[in-house]
């Protein structure tokens, strides 16, 4: 029986620090989006961070919750806006990869056009 309070209290532990970093990922990743949305080109990743940041903080919330109360629902509540900010920040690393991608194009291109330039 003291096993299993032990690994209650455990699961206690790692909730309340998973919480207090996801909160931190959330608040950072507000901060960032606002600062991207400075710039009509940030826009393109600021808003989607905002949004990550708000979905995670949201995932915190019910974290919390659940562990105090220990409703399933709440876990999966918890689970599902989880779920929702790592669809985002997986739609933001293949935009960044396609940009990437263009970019890299678009500097060979250039130097294939533009010889004179390497020597």
């Amino acid at each position: 029986m003291e096993s299993s309070a032990t690994g209650l209290n455990s699961l206690q532990v790692a909730a309340n620090r998973m919480v207090r970093d996801m909160n931190f990922v959330g608040i950072f990743a507000i901060i960032y989006g606002v600062l991207a949305c400075l710039t009509i080109v940030g826009m393109i990743f600021g808003i989607p961070y905002i949004f990550f940041g708000i979905r995670i903080r949201e995932a915190a919330d019910e974290f919390t919750k659940y562990t105090e109360s220990h409703n399933e629902e709440n876990l999966l509540n918890a689970f599902i806006r989880q779920g929702k900010s790592f669809f985002i920040i997986k739609v933001l690393v293949i935009i960044g990869l396609a940009i990437l991608a263009l970019y890299i194009v678009g500097l060979v291109a250039f130097f294939i056009f533009n010889p004179d330039i390497l020597f």
